[in-house]
């Protein structure tokens, strides 16, 4: 990745506005770079480090599609697209990661994330498919279920070791820390995460490119109606993959370009992302308008009273 004074440019800063004054400000770094991991535009420094949080899962999935557990217990895209899901806990959602450890003959108890507040089950956790993902390669590989969240198991480093490769860099190099869902994230570069999403995008990693489609041609499954990841995937009709994470964190690749945009919100706000996210899109020319326009009407205006404005633009490297 390019080195040096070039990877930096001023940071985006996101307004709220209300009714035209400034009541809020919210500071923005972004990057974009090739699936080699090439910098093509930044605003801020694509060396600011942050947690990946939930934007990992499509790469926790890994575990899933290189070992042989979809076909072993023949599950879907749509299972798949769940194992990498910040789902809201709907009816849907929530059979859809029991069919997963069904089918893997492992019982929901199994489950080791929480029970959200005013929930019943596990399941309607919204990382409950990644950890059903996990659980069912554990079933498959005759590796312990009750330790599959602890970062020395077989699971958690058969992840690291997926990412590590992708990222051409050594596990041991990866700073982890426990996701609240209690699995294991990392911290990262800007540049490494619009890298990773690049090489989602891409299409030339096989086991990857089952990922991309699981989620491209179920975007319901990945987050839900009137969430960003669900609604810009469903508006472009899989030319772009997106998901978020956490404290801020928004990623997206542009299909068959091999292309990555990593966003970091300063403070973690969620606003903040997805404002950025379209404003940054529609600059680099991976929605059109209309898209744009669409988005903007649930994502920018937030209220009679309030909206969101985008100050800056991506510096070309």
């Amino acid at each position: 990745m390019t080195r040096g004074q070039r990877n930096t440019a001023p940071k985006l800063e996101v307004h709220l506005l209300r009714e035209g004054i400034i009541e809020s400000t919210h500071r923005v770094e972004a990057t974009v770079c090739d699936d080699r991991g090439r910098l093509l535009s930044v605003a801020g420094s694509s060396e600011t480090t942050a947690f990946v949080r939930s934007a990992l899962k499509p790469f926790q999935a890994l575990a899933v599609t290189s070992t042989g557990t979809l076909e072993r217990y023949d599950l879907t895209d749509k299972d798949l697209a769940i194992i990498c899901s910040s789902h809201q806990g709907a009816v849907e959602q929530a059979r859809q990661v029991f069919n997963v450890l069904w089918r893997s003959d492992i019982d929901p108890s199994a489950l080791q994330c929480p029970i959200p507040k005013k929930s019943h089950s596990p399941l309607e956790h919204n990382c409950s498919g990644k950890h059903a993902g996990m659980l069912a390669v554990c079933q498959q590989r005759n590796w312990p279920l009750n330790t599959y969240l602890r970062r020395s198991s077989p699971v958690q480093q058969l992840i690291l070791s997926k990412i590590s490769e992708l990222l051409a860099m050594p596990g041991d190099e990866l700073i982890g820390a426990h996701d609240d869902c209690g699995a294991p994230t990392y911290s990262m570069k800007l540049g490494q995460m619009a890298h990773l999403y690049a090489q989602l995008a891409s299409g030339n990693n096989i086991d990857l490119e089952r990922v991309l489609r699981a989620m491209t041609y179920h975007p319901m499954m990945v987050a839900g109606p009137g969430i960003f990841d669900t609604e810009l995937m469903s508006l472009t009709d899989g030319e772009l993959v997106s998901k978020s994470g956490a404290e801020g964190i928004q990623c997206v690749g542009r299909v068959g370009e091999g292309m990555g945009l990593a966003i970091k919100v300063t403070d973690g706000s969620k606003r903040a992302k997805c404002a950025v996210a379209i404003h940054v899109l529609r600059q680099i020319g991976w929605i059109t308008p209309t898209v744009a326009e669409t988005l903007a009407e649930r994502f920018i205006s937030l209220s009679q009273y309030t909206r969101l404005e985008v100050i800056g633009e991506l510096a070309m490297i």
